[in-house]
């Protein structure tokens, strides 16, 4: 306690008894010990010298200090200001944090340490981070591929809103660059995990099977990630039969078991239709060549027509295959739903097609035959007018041949 004798006295005077005490100097770390603590205000004894005071926005830091703080606790905070309206030092707990985080990050830069840091929030561009007021940034590219998000025609705002549910995670990271005097910081989490993801994949072979999550799905297939690696199941290795659209297939987060089919330095390859028995292996005996099958057109392609034998099994009636006549446009002969009978013609295994013919077996489908009904109705009705014709003809003719005899009698009596 401090005793005022003569009211025009400043501090400086009062410290000229305490011989070489320096009073601290802005931005300078002090220490002290809490002599007043309540909510958001901390009174600090400064070497029985000074006293310091933290308040509001200045006694929170990112390590909590000021929760587990009591009466009696040294503790450290940087200056602020020398001196308020009352005398007193201004301190930071904040600032001193700030500093902490400084040399931390300074040295994870400098040695190449992997730290942990959590998400403040996002924009189309990455990732941003909070720490005591130092700003952190990790770019979109530096994302580990379970977090990266891939998305149809890199679409910016499905892109923001992916990055946005990654708010308030923790991520582990590296520093890549640092610039203390400007306050920027980049941070890479792709960098953090390359070592391990190095070892995860020297140890992979062709043909493993391994268990990952769906990190993303996109027009060209599905993207899985395990063991901090990423690759690529392709649209044509989903699944045996055709396949339109990935998205029918897998949603993110799905857990997911891939065969490796290629590795290319650190691009990977994947395959979920090779763990599924192959359904062309049993085609030759099913379908041979030369034997009559039933199907349903499912779709048109400008060389012809495609039919459905089986759920994951097509086969396709090639153009020259569909009439004796000459077929330009598939559609002017068949119509999608249509079933017809068809011949098996050819089979190639190692390309899983399947060959068909509906003129060799004379197969018809609904529209042939509704149009062979019409033809033949109207055969009918032509040939009934032929027949009515002649008919009337032939009336006609005997008509006039009875009225000319009719004549030529009257003609003689005279």
């Amino acid at each position: 306690m401090f005793k005022i004798v003569d009211e025009k006295l400043t501090m400086d005077d009062l410290l000229v008894d305490f011989g070489d005490y320096v009073r601290p100097e802005l931005g300078t770390v002090v220490s002290g010990n809490v002599i007043s603590l309540r909510k958001n205000h901390v009174v600090v004894d400064i070497n029985g010298v000074d006293v310091g005071i933290i308040t509001g926005a200045e006694t929170h830091d990112s390590a909590g200090t000021m929760k587990d703080l009591i009466v009696g606790d040294e503790v450290s905070a940087v200056v602020v200001e020398d001196e308020n309206e009352h005398g007193m030092v201004v301190l930071s707990l904040r600032k001193a944090s700030q500093a902490n985080a400084w040399d931390r990050f300074e040295k994870a830069y400098k040695d190449g340490e992997v730290i942990e840091v959590s998400v403040a929030d996002a924009n189309k561009g990455g990732l941003l981070l909070d720490v005591d007021g130092i700003k952190g940034f990790i770019p979109v590219s530096q994302l580990a591929p379970i977090h990266y998000p891939r998305v149809d025609g890199a679409d910016s705002n499905q892109i923001l809103t992916r990055l946005k549910r990654l708010i308030g995670q923790k991520f582990n990271v590296k520093v890549i660059n640092i610039d203390r005097p400007t306050g920027k910081m980049i941070l890479s989490e792709r960098a953090a995990i390359q070592s391990d993801s190095s070892s995860a994949l020297q140890k992979l072979n062709i043909g493993d099977v391994v268990t990952g999550k769906v990190s993303g799905v996109v027009k060209f297939g599905i993207f899985v990630t395990f063991n901090g690696l990423e690759g690529l199941v392709h649209i044509s290795e989903i699944a045996w039969g055709h396949v339109s659209n990935p998205h029918q297939y897998a949603k993110v987060g799905d857990p997911v078991d891939v065969q490796i089919i290629g590795i290319e330095k650190d691009k990977l390859s994947l395959s979920v239709k090779r763990l599924i028995p192959d359904p062309w292996e049993e085609i030759i005996n099913k379908y041979p060549i030369g034997s009559k099958v039933k199907g349903t057109i499912n779709r048109f392609s400008q060389f012809g027509a495609f039919v459905q034998l089986e759920d994951a099994l097509n086969g396709l009636i090639h153009l020259s295959e569909i009439s004796d006549k000459k077929v330009e446009n598939p559609k002017d002969f068949l119509s999608i739903g249509d079933e017809v009978d068809a011949l098996v013609i050819n089979i190639d295994r190692d390309e899983h097609r399947i060959g068909l013919s509906l003129k060799q077996v004379g197969g018809k489908s609904k529209k042939s035959i509704d149009s062979a009904q019409d033809d033949k109705v109207e055969e009918e009705v032509a040939e009934d007018e032929v027949k009515i014709e002649v008919e009337e003809k032939v009336a006609e003719e005997d008509e006039a041949s009875k009225e000319k005899k009719s004549t030529t009698k009257k003609t003689t009596k005279k």
